[in-house]
């Protein structure tokens, strides 16, 4: 009888320690935010960027695809994530914005390709094409954006 007792005694504690506060929690009232409040939104940020070879986007061969997204965070299945959306948010996503590196010796050979970008930058819609002489004139613009 002695161990019942000490049975239903621990039973009821433990209950009582475990589902306690969870009985307070359920006729909590809910926090009100105040209208003044910094909001913690972000616009999205997600491109798709396409590689072909050929002058135009219609008449190109495409050759390559990847995804980069800036926000909220960086991903994507671009080679160099980090440095692409550091250097879009220098350039406040304006492709044509982009620095061309010094010091790099391309051929004047013409096999020209063609990058596309499509997808949302900060929230707003971005459609970008341009045409480079080749693919080494396409790495040298930015560090990074163009180099998949």
């Amino acid at each position: 009888m002695r161990n019942t007792a000490r049975w239903a005694a621990t039973l009821g504690i433990t209950a009582t320690a475990v589902c306690g506060p969870l009985t307070g929690a359920a006729l909590a009232a809910p926090a009100t935010v105040p209208s003044n409040a910094p909001t913690t939104l972000y616009a999205p940020s997600a491109l798709v960027l396409t590689l072909g070879h050929g002058e135009s986007a219609a008449t190109a061969t495409p050759h390559r695809a990847v995804t980069l997204t800036c926000a909220p965070t960086a991903s994507g299945t671009h080679p160099a994530v980090a440095p692409a959306c550091a250097e879009l948010r220098t350039a406040d996503g304006d492709f044509d914005a982009l620095t061309v590196r010094g010091g790099v010796a391309c051929t004047k050979e013409y096999e020209p390709v063609v990058v596309t970008v499509d997808g949302v930058w900060r929230g707003q819609r971005v459609s970008y094409e341009r045409t480079f002489a080749n693919e080494c004139v396409k790495s040298t613009y930015g560090s990074g954006v163009f180099t998949f």
